[in-house]
């Protein structure tokens, strides 16, 4: 039984680390209010069919208008849109080997040349993420499948280890990925112009509150998540500390949070 004055709530986060990374600083701003927190994690599409069934207090986070929106759309008038903690988009990326002059917009992959050298699948992460549903139309709407190209949703880990294998082997590929991601500055990824805009744009980064829970939570926590501010770049860095250092996501967001000044527990 809570100890608290107020009552424990559940965190759900998509099962993605930069996801982690996010409601890892959300715990941390919960707890350090006064909550108890459990935490839980689901694909994309589950998540949201969670919080609708009542079994998330917390969600971290909606990419709006976009990527989630469908999702959300379901159960809206039952929760409240906070602040952006950060703007993320979604991009189709090249290593920074391959040149910008011969690659530098979705369409040059159809060029005779740059298919020729181009490893032909697109490898991604889970097909109910907005890049998956993306890419998966992209191929068809730039004529790609017509130069052999197509896309294969994967998990995260099978999509960081096709990066970092192109990566160590020089390869010509495309990754579709987005901001924040740590791979972005780990390797440099340079992204491609897309000119029909089906990568959705830029999108808010919102947690969701049930009303219910709302209403329940410490007036400290409210106004604390209302201000967290990560931007792609926090988020980013939070990711790095995970992936590359090691870190826990609980340990890397009390090492951003120590290193920025916000630490209040």
């Amino acid at each position: 039984m809570s100890t608290t004055p107020f009552p424990p709530l559940t965190v759900g986060n998509v099962a993605l680390s930069f996801h982690r990374a996010a409601a890892a600083v959300v715990r941390r701003v919960l707890e350090g209010s006064g909550h108890e927190v459990d935490q839980v994690e689901a694909p994309h599409e589950r998540l949201f069919a969670l919080q609708a069934a009542g079994e998330i207090d917390v969600l971290v986070s909606a990419w709006l208008p976009a990527s989630h929106g469908d999702y959300l759309a379901r159960y809206q008038e039952d929760v409240e849109v906070l602040e952006p903690h950060y703007t993320p988009y979604c991009v189709w990326a090249v290593p920074p080997y391959v040149p910008a002059g011969a690659v530098s917009e979705v369409a040059d992959l159809k060029r005779p040349d740059v298919a020729a050298r181009m490893t032909p699948a697109l490898d991604g992460i889970n097909p109910g993420a907005g890049i998956s549903r993306f890419s998966a139309r992209m191929i068809t709407e730039y004529g790609l499948d017509t130069a052999g190209y197509s896309f294969r949703p994967g998990t995260e880990r099978s999509f960081i280890r096709r990066v970092e294998r192109g990566i160590a082997e020089r390869e010509w590929f495309v990754i579709p990925i987005w901001r924040p991601q740590y791979l972005n500055s780990a390797h440099g990824l340079r992204p491609l112009a897309e000119p029909l805009g089906l990568l959705g744009g830029t999108d808010s980064a919102s947690p969701i509150v049930t009303r219910a829970a709302l209403a329940t939570m410490a007036p400290a926590a409210r106004e604390r998540l209302r201000a967290v501010g990560l931007g792609n770049d926090g988020v980013e860095a939070i990711d790095t500390l995970i992936n590359v250092e090691g870190l826990t996501p609980l340990e890397a967001a009390d090492h951003y949070l120590r290193d920025t000044g916000r630490d209040s527990r």
